[in-house]
Parts: structure tokens; sequence; C-alpha cells
């Protein structure tokens, strides 16, 4: 099962959008990769017509979805279809079909406690390098938060670009953290500095763009 920091382990698999090599769709992108428990099941249903509606703010930041479920093709080519017939919404992002369990049971998303034949609600989000940034897991019977993984993204994103850390329920537009100065010199321009929020020379927050 991968951690955080390690490169996500590569697959090639089928799914919904044509035969894809993980290592090559996540390379120069963002990647949120989900597991559902199951086709034509209405938790699922909702999470994924969520992704799918959030296409366009996943794509203004370089961020690309793919999903997965211990479910065939076939069956992943039926739910679309009659999720777009019943409510309009498409799921166009790729779902791999793991009907092997051999993803699942490398990322970690199949978990005996909780079911032996299906993932729990995995979320995996890596960094253009292929890097496992942050991972979520819900269980079967609760649905993810959408806002919660956007927040996340965000975070990650402005965090790598800004060199700075997010306090807790940071929200784009708030105050950062910035790193505890390492040396005597570095505190006393901590000091000096008037655009800090300096709460003790060990905490201190600025605004970013």
């Amino acid at each position: 099962m991968p951690r955080i920091g390690d490169i996500a382990p590569d697959f090639d698999v089928v799914t919904t959008t044509g035969i894809l090599k993980f290592s090559e769709y996540n390379k120069g992108s963002w990647v949120v990769f989900f597991s559902h428990p199951a086709d034509f099941t209405p938790v699922c249903t909702t999470e994924m017509s969520g992704f799918a509606l959030e296409k366009d703010f996943f794509a203004e930041h370089n961020t690309k979805l793919i999903g997965l479920s211990i479910d065939s093709i076939h069956s992943h080519i039926a739910w679309v279809n009659a999720v777009h017939e019943k409510t309009g919404i498409l799921f166009d992002f790729p779902i791999i079909a793991d009907i092997s369990m051999e993803v699942s049971k490398l990322y970690g998303m199949l978990q005996p406690g909780e079911s032996e034949t299906a993932a729990v609600r995995a979320v995996f989000i890596m960094d253009p390098e292929g890097k496992v940034r942050l991972i979520m897991y819900y269980p079967l019977n609760v649905g993810r938060n959408m806002d919660e993984i956007k927040r996340s993204l965000l975070a990650l994103q402005t965090s790598d670009e800004h060199k700075v850390a997010m306090p807790l329920n940071w929200q784009p537009g708030d105050k950062v953290i910035v790193g505890a100065p390492k040396t005597i010199e570095a505190l006393a321009a901590r000091k000096a500095d008037k655009e800090l929020e300096q709460v003790d020379w060990y905490l201190a927050k600025k605004s970013i763009g």
C-alpha cells in the first residue's frame, strides 16, 4: 500500500475511456484517484456525479480524475449510460474495471474488515511528479466531502507554490503559516517583519496573492 511521499505504484488497466497506463496519465498533471464500492449503488452515484459536476474546477487546476471499482467494464458502461440518461450527468473521466482486484489491493482499497469484495471509498492525490501527496479513507456507508477534496488539492498546490503550510480550516484567501526561524538572525528578521501576524516566535502567518 503506498504512503504519503511514495511514488504512486504504476499499473495498466482497462477503463471506460480506453486502455490506460497510470504513470502516463499522471505525467505533468495532478491526479485525484478514488475508489467506490460498486456500480448502480446510491451513495456511489451521488459521489461520481459530484466529481463529474466539478470537471471544470479540476481542469482549471491541472488535475485529472480517475475512478475505480471492482466491477466489469460492461457494468461501468451501463452505469455511466443509465446515470446520463436519468440525470444528464456524464462520467467522462476514466473508471477502472478492476474485476481482478489487482489495483484495489495494490492501493489498499480492499479492506477485509469492511468488505472482501468491494473497495472502500479511498482518495489519493498525486502531484505531477507522480508522488502521493494525500490519502483519505471513508467506509462504505459514508459519502466523501467534495469541498474537502477540493480544499485539500488547493492547499497542496498553494503550499508547493509559496513554500508555506496551512493552518486549521484553511480556505483559499486565508492567511498561511510561514516556517519557523532556524537562526538568531532569522528570528530577529521575523520580529522586524511588520507584514507578519506573529502569534509567537515559531508561529507566524501571512497573506499571499
